[in-house]
């Protein structure tokens, strides 16, 4: 029986290179992937899986109205699509997640969601709420806080690195914007 997976982690974790390497080996084999990501990213040279590590891949491009269901059954009318992997699931609307689930319930297509778990303030994206409270298996990915423990938390900071408190749930960045703390470091950097 197919599963519908949520690899989840703070920034920096890795999930598209594990994304990128699960392509890799599904491709290895001659099997047939579809890969999505969320178009909401378009930084210049963004808009394909990209990993920090240099690794990036072409992929299906995500909306809020986007119908991932009816897009892979299509892929599967051209040829048999062996696994789904979507990168930046946080950004899934509930129904999309509802979508993913029922490809892996009606076509028997395993369906790997990687994605943050909460904003930076501490808050669940929508996508992630409905894959925590629906995914048939839930994976941790792990990070490293500068203090070494396990870094769970995305901190946005500004030009100058300082803690951003408030603000819209989503704005577009890589380090630039945002460093992955483990929990009482994020809180101390929120206190100050």
């Amino acid at each position: 029986m197919a599963k519908l997976y949520f690899y989840y982690a703070s920034m920096n974790a890795g999930k598209s290179t594990t994304l990128l390497q699960a392509a890799f080996n599904y491709g290895e084999r001659g099997m047939r992937v579809s890969c999505w990501t969320a178009a909401i990213d378009d930084r210049s040279g963004f808009g394909a899986i990209s990993s920090r590590i240099g690794l990036s891949s072409d992929a299906n491009r995500f909306t809020n109205d986007t119908d991932i269901l009816e897009h892979v059954l299509e892929e599967h009318s051209q040829g048999r699509v062996d696994c789904v992997l979507i990168d930046e699931a946080q950004f899934l609307t509930e129904k999309q997640v509802w979508q993913c689930a029922r490809l892996a319930d009606e076509t028997g297509t395993p369906v790997l969601c990687y994605g943050l778990r909460t904003d930076f303030q501490g808050k669940l994206f929508p996508g992630s709420a409905a894959l925590l409270g629906i995914a048939d298996s839930l994976v941790e990915l792990k990070a490293i806080c500068d203090c070494g423990r396990k870094a769970t938390m995305n901190l946005r900071v500004d030009e100058s690195g300082k803690a951003v408190k408030q603000g819209e749930q989503t704005e577009i960045g890589g380090n630039d914007r945002y460093v992955a703390l483990c929990r009482k470091h994020f809180s101390e950097a929120l206190a100050s």
